[in-house]
């Protein structure tokens, strides 16, 4: 079971990253009286900082940040101080070329980038917890500072780590778990090319191999071991802080990335978590917009309902302010008036109490310099300062709003175990990509608001009774006690829909020698026959269902009915397989499990959302088009409708009840215009 979050914002508020330390000290106070002036009352800084504490190895200063911090308290500005071991310094990786990550054929990474350490260096321990201790040992207590960011975007840039101290680590970490190496041998399938280990030595991290291609299964523990050394670094800090943290400060760190389960890392060392939204990076100059079909930015629609899994009431600290690039890669064109509105209130629509703005002016030097802030590099008032100013009076009208939850009408399961897979097997992440792309676009163009409920051997049924319908959509690694949970979640009078390849592993990644869906087939009532991609040859494979002809995907599974009650609702249409069955329905209990062969597709999810009766489930209080999204939050029994149009033209909404508009307090019914790129708040 999760554990609760230790802290929540207790009002909607905005802040900004700034770096005093990119800057001469004359512009601190001027710096700091706009951004109060444009309702920005708190600041995050120091994540990049550690030479201006630690200059020389054992040499500590306290003079910079205690002089910015004098100016902070005078202006009445609020801080988050990030501690800084994201950034080695210079003296510390020459002195010590050991903490240096390296690349899968063993190069060394070199000063010069970020985050180009890795997790499991002793030498890296010890001085990162010096660091840190000396951090919260001197700012803490200071008043400005209300609470504390570790490290910056864990497993960003690499998610990744061979270096000799991970080499040592690992081996230690399969001891830990495998106890003797034919254990190990056994459970990973080491026989599989020759590759059983007889001496713990010959035990490495994944190598540099033909085509990179490494044992799987001991590949998917690795993933599991970078995760553990990723959650270890930060609990390390997160306890030194806690012995200095002033009551009621926070701990958090910025994220999401891969190969770290963050629900843990949640749970075990932080109070509340954040997120970096850029949704900019849809229009990346690498990116091809017409090929997500008018959803570009709304993906992170998609990223922000991943970070409420791990923490219903989060913040963000890094929200988009101007367009993103470095001098290296990410070009891309500035936001259109409105955009950086929008995104900001996409992310309050989706759960966040605090928005922090990355950064408040441009920087002028390094690898960041076309990484655009609120301010330009002139430090002129602009229309992005404006638009800060502007969201900042909807956000003052809105202010009570932090803590209102999420309402969604389905879940999509995930775990990490299926997450890793899919970085490891290729055929299982194709299958993934394309059926998350697809329920998500769905959910979206039929304005069907979605959770990501995460699934692990903790999960507990009241976590999963909240859903009428959850999906989880290619759980091909199964246990017991998931399958079990979800037997339950049915019994109980849920709708559980599975898609092809359920089933098909156990947790170390090995295929079991049973039909797919595997655990679940005792649930379902029926068997995989046969499966298949679906070829170029084959055009598009569709099932025929109350008539409708609608695409099954990229993959199916050829299922046989092996128990009487299973209903088939639709029969595959074309292919060799034709008029076998492509989707079926059984009652267990109070609910009902359905089992479809294919990948999942929008028209096939809208499709399932009307059967199983929570299709658009806000049509009789408002009509949206499809540029529009909506998101719901909820508070003391009163709903609050976000609609935000990602469209440059203005959209025409219908409301058939009377509404509040939050921003005018106008009663609101009938036809309502929306601008391009605007947002409406609507108390129903």
């Amino acid at each position: 079971m999760r554990k609760p979050q230790n802290f929540q914002w207790s009002t909607i508020s905005l802040g900004t990253c700034y770096y005093p330390e990119h800057w001469d000290k004359s512009l601190w106070a001027d710096d700091l009286e706009r951004m109060k002036a444009a309702g920005i009352r708190t600041i995050r800084i120091g994540e990049f900082a550690w030479s201006k504490v630690e200059p020389r190895e054992g040499e500590f200063t306290y003079e910079f940040f205690d002089s910015f911090l004098e100016v902070a308290c005078k202006a009445g500005m609020k801080v988050i101080f990030g501690t800084p071991t994201a950034t080695p310094p210079a003296w510390l990786t020459e002195k010590y070329p050991e903490v240096l990550n390296c690349r899968m054929d063993g190069v060394k990474y070199r000063h010069g980038m970020r985050r180009h350490y890795n997790y499991n260096s002793p030498v890296y321990q010890k001085l990162s917890a010096r660091i840190v201790e000396k951090f919260a040992g001197h700012y803490a207590s200071h008043p400005s500072v209300i609470g504390w960011q570790i490290d910056n975007e864990i497993n960003c840039e690499v998610d990744v780590f061979y270096s000799e101290s991970d080499i040592v680590a690992f081996r230690e970490y399969l001891k830990k778990k495998y106890g003797t190496l034919e254990k190990l041998n056994q459970e990973l399938g080491m026989v599989f090319w020759n590759q059983e280990y007889t001496e713990w030595d010959e035990v490495y991290v994944p190598r540099t191999t033909i085509h990179d291609s490494s044992n799987p299964h001991l590949t998917l523990e690795y993933y599991r071991f970078v995760s553990e050394s990723a959650i270890s670094f930060c609990r390390m800090q997160s306890d030194i802080i806690r012995r200095y943290a002033k009551p009621g400060d926070f701990i958090t760190t910025n994220g999401m990335f891969n190969h770290l389960d963050n629900h843990r890392m949640m749970d075990e060392a932080l109070d509340v978590y954040t997120y970096d939204s850029y949704p900019n990076f849809a229009y990346c100059l690498e990116e091809d917009p017409i090929h997500s079909k008018g959803l570009n930015d709304r993906k992170w629609s998609n990223h922000l309902s991943r970070v409420r899994s791990v923490c219903p009431h989060f913040g963000i600290m890094e929200q988009q302010s101007g367009a993103n690039g470095w001098n290296t890669r990410m070009e891309a064109p500035a936001p259109k008036p409105g955009q950086v509105t929008l995104w900001a209130m996409q992310s309050i629509a989706h759960g966040a109490d605090f928005v922090s703005f990355f950064r408040w002016r441009t920087c002028t030097i390094g690898t960041e310099i076309y990484w655009h802030g609120i301010l330009d590099y002139d430090n002129r008032d602009n229309r992005k300062l404006r638009e800060i100013v502007g969201l900042n009076q909807t956000v003052q009208r809105m202010k009570d709003l932090a803590g209102a939850g999420y309402l969604a009408s389905f879940g999509v399961l995930e775990d990490y175990d299926n997450l890793w897979d899919a970085d490891v097997d290729v055929w299982h992440s194709r299958l993934e990509k394309a059926s998350k792309k697809e329920i998500f676009a769905a959910s979206q163009l039929n304005h069907t608001p979605m959770d990501y409920v995460a699934l692990s051997d903790d999960t507990e049924y009241e976590e999963l009774k909240k859903y009428p319908v959850l999906f989880y959509p290619h759980g091909l690694i199964l246990t017991k006690r998931r399958a079990a949970l979800l037997k339950m979640y049915v019994e109980k009078g849920g709708c559980l829909i599975v898609g092809a390849r359920t089933g098909q592993k156990e947790t170390h990644g090995r295929c079991v020698m049973e039909p797919m869906p595997g655990l679940l087939s005792e649930l379902t009532g029926t068997v995989v026959e046969e499966f298949t991609f679906v070829g170029a040859v084959d055009g598009t494979v569709c099932m025929d269902w109350k008539g409708s002809k609608l695409d099954t995907g990229i993959f199916n599974d050829i299922l046989e009915n092996v128990d009487e009650d299973v209903k088939v609702l639709a029969r595959y249409a074309s292919n060799y397989y034709e008029g076998k069955p492509a989707l079926t329905e059984r009652t267990v209990g109070k609910g009902r499990v359905l089992h479809f062969g294919g990948t999942f597709t929008r028209e096939a999810v809208a499709a399932m959302l009307q059967y199983t009766g929570i299709l658009s489930p806000y049509h009789d209080q408002i009509e949206l088009p499809a540029e529009c999204e909506l998101c719901v939050r909820e508070k003391d029994e009163k709903k609050y409708l976000f609609v935000l149009n990602y469209s440059a033209n203005e959209q025409t909404i219908v409301l058939k009840k009377e509404m509040t508009d939050i921003v005018s307090e106008a009663k609101v019914v009938g036809k309502m215009g929306l601008k391009g790129y605007g947002v409406a708040v609507l108390r129903l």
